[in-house]
């Protein structure tokens, strides 16, 4: 470009033909010049002084640009940060993506009724089973005596848990048509647990009282669950797979544990808007901590 510019003319002081290599590029400006002609360079094509200026300036508006938009990004404080990888800790150290303690549960028992749905008296008794099985925190190391509400719970936690009470209980249910209930309320209360466990290594929940704590879990442990089950909820298919096929539920799953459509069909809402999200694991566990320390926003 500079020499086509100053339309100067050289000569080479050797026999012409030099090979330039990016070393002794500098020792023969005549064969450089006739190297860059060689490999197919244009004078037709070099930029003029304004165009040169132009580019430059549209390279620098670009940085410039590219700055202001770097700058108005939020930035994490250390404080902040620091919050997210004790959150993301506590979630690694409370929820085993290989699902292995599963196989612990009482096995899952999958029937084909005739009928469609479950007897009045079974739907009654189980269409707030994740609420009954809260009663599981009376006997958590947090040592909170639950109020009046764990009445109810308390005699579903015996009609489910205790098989032994299963013939003097005066429920008398269809068990045939609540084959899942067993499995899934060991499920429900083994998510509870894992859930306290999340809740007592968020950063300033230890320093609330045990009654605000027991509160704070009772409202929000269901939601925390809900969450929780949407890292193995899949769009294809519905389900959630929790490794083998023996841990793959369906909604027909759920209906086997006395649930009706009624209360499925939002659970399934929003277990599919929530995984179209595609959220980071750090926007899931602070989405679960904010669940709990602030129930019902």
């Amino acid at each position: 470009r500079r020499s086509m510019k100053r339309k100067a003319m050289f000569t080479c002081p050797f026999n012409g033909d030099c090979k330039i290599t990016k070393d002794n590029r500098r020792h023969c400006q005549a064969c450089r010049l006739k190297r860059c002609v060689d490999i197919g360079m244009m004078k037709e094509f070099i930029l003029t002084d304004e165009e040169v200026q132009r580019k430059r300036e549209m390279i620098l508006k670009r940085k410039e640009e590219e700055a202001l938009k770097e700058s108005l990004k939020p930035k994490l404080s250390e404080e902040q940060q620091q919050v997210i990888d004790t959150l993301l800790e506590a979630h690694r150290k409370t929820y085993d993506p290989t699902y292995a303690d599963f196989t612990k549960f009482r096995p899952p028992i999958r029937c084909h009724p005739n009928n469609s749905g479950p007897t009045k008296s079974s739907s009654v008794v189980t269409q707030d089973l994740c609420k009954a099985l809260l009663g599981v925190l009376q006997h958590h190391p947090l040592r909170v005596s639950l109020s009046a509400e764990s009445v109810e719970p308390q005699m579903f936690s015996n009609l489910v848990l205790s098989e032994e009470n299963d013939e003097s209980s005066s429920m008398n249910l269809e068990f045939s048509q609540l084959s899942m209930l067993p499995h899934l309320a060991d499920l429900v209360s083994y998510s509870i647990q894992k859930v306290i466990g999340f809740a007592k290594m968020i950063p300033g929940f230890r320093d609330l009282s045990a009654e605000d704590q027991i509160v704070l879990l009772k409202s929000s442990a269901i939601e925390v669950i809900m969450l929780r089950s949407n890292q193995s909820f899949t769009l294809e298919d519905m389900s959630w797979t929790c490794g083998s096929n023996d841990f793959k539920y369906r909604i027909s799953d759920v209906t086997q544990a006395g649930h009706s459509m009624d209360l499925l069909e939002p659970l399934v809402k929003f277990q599919v808007g929530l995984k179209k999200l595609n959220l980071h694991e750090e926007e899931h566990v602070l989405l679960m901590a904010i669940c709990i320390l602030s129930p019902g926003k």
